[in-house]
């Protein structure tokens, strides 16, 4: 188990009590999982810290969910200004609640990532996604952001199938990846991108 302050285990103990009763009315996680929450929630969402930039000031999360990682890296990074979006009204509503009684002050966007005005933004410095989608769609999705900051970080962790999808990726884009291992999953990763460019196709 990674190391938590008691004020850090305090607000993730207070977050584990608002899923198990939210998750009695609304589907927040799969089902299965709410048995080892601290496992395969906390802890999978805790070990992306150490790979944060020091300096980072500004976290995007993509399809944010229950609030895995991004409410949890908010809650140990608390100089991060952290920018959750998530399309699912209720899970927004969810993750507002946790916002409030833990007193972590996430931006909460009910929209899809896709669709958001970039102009009314601020410039992330990271962008995490957690079992949103592929490598591939997911540097779709940051576009906009990998554009226009070359180093910009992306931290996607990733399961059994990351090398099909890191390989799948490199047909459309060039990146700088580093693999670490998952410390909740052997079969899984975290993936580590910087310098995203598309690959211009030649007919």
């Amino acid at each position: 188990m990674l190391p938590r302050s008691p004020e850090l285990q305090n607000k993730l103990s207070l977050y584990k009590t608002l899923l198990l009763k939210w998750s009695k009315a609304i589907n927040l996680v799969s089902p299965s999982t709410l048995q080892d929450i601290d496992s395969r929630h906390f802890e999978d969402s805790l070990q992306i810290e150490p790979l944060l930039p020091s300096g980072a000031k500004v976290l995007f999360d993509f399809g944010s969910g229950a609030g895995f990682p991004a409410l949890v890296l908010a809650m140990a990074r608390e100089d991060l200004e952290v920018h959750v979006f998530e399309s699912d009204q209720k899970k927004c509503a969810f993750m507002g609640s946790v916002s409030r009684e833990t007193f972590i002050p996430v931006i909460i966007h009910n929209e899809r990532v896709e669709h958001v005005d970039i102009q009314k933004l601020p410039k992330p410095d990271v962008v995490t996604a957690r079992a949103l989608s592929s490598l591939k769609s997911l540097l779709d999705m940051a576009q906009r952001w990998w554009e226009s900051n070359e180093d910009l970080l992306l931290i996607f962790p990733k399961g059994e199938k990351s090398e099909a999808e890191i390989l799948e990726a490199r047909e459309f884009f060039s990146f700088d990846l580093e693999e670490f291992p998952s410390s909740t999953d052997s079969r899984s990763k975290i993936l580590r991108i910087r310098h995203v460019q598309t690959i211009e196709k030649t007919n």
